[in-house]
């Protein structure tokens, strides 16, 4: 399996942007699909975005569709996630995960490999 570290979480204020990144290791994600996931103090982690490695294709939380933007980039092997016009309720530690599969995965017990988290903090 894959090992995936992220980076660029910090401290924002509401309306900025952030952008997070996901690099992997260990071997080609050629067959997996790659997301985002964000969990807030109490809540359960919750999908943000994902995004099929081979075909690019993408799918988003209602929350944060049309402000975040995942892309990856092949020669890196990362995955980033642009996130503009944030908001407190944004506050969360975010999470890369990837699993081998086709399509976008969303639910959580289905993705096998997971990073450490980088927290992102909206202040208002």
């Amino acid at each position: 399996q894959v090992q995936l570290v992220e980076s660029g979480g910090g401290l924002v204020q509401a309306g900025g942007s952030r952008r997070l990144s996901c690099t992997a290791s260990g071997g080609s994600l050629s067959t997996y699909t790659v997301g985002w996931f964000r969990q807030a103090p109490g809540k359960e982690r919750e999908f943000v975005a994902g995004i099929t490695w081979s075909f690019g294709f993408t799918a988003y939380a209602d929350s944060v569709r049309g402000r975040f933007t995942i892309s990856r980039e092949k020669a890196t092997n990362t995955v980033t996630l642009q996130m503009n016009n944030l908001k407190p309720d944004d506050t969360a530690n975010y999470y890369c995960a990837a699993s081998q599969s086709w399509i976008i995965v969303t639910a959580v017990n289905a993705l096998t490999s997971w990073g450490q988290g980088t927290q992102v903090t909206v202040s208002s």
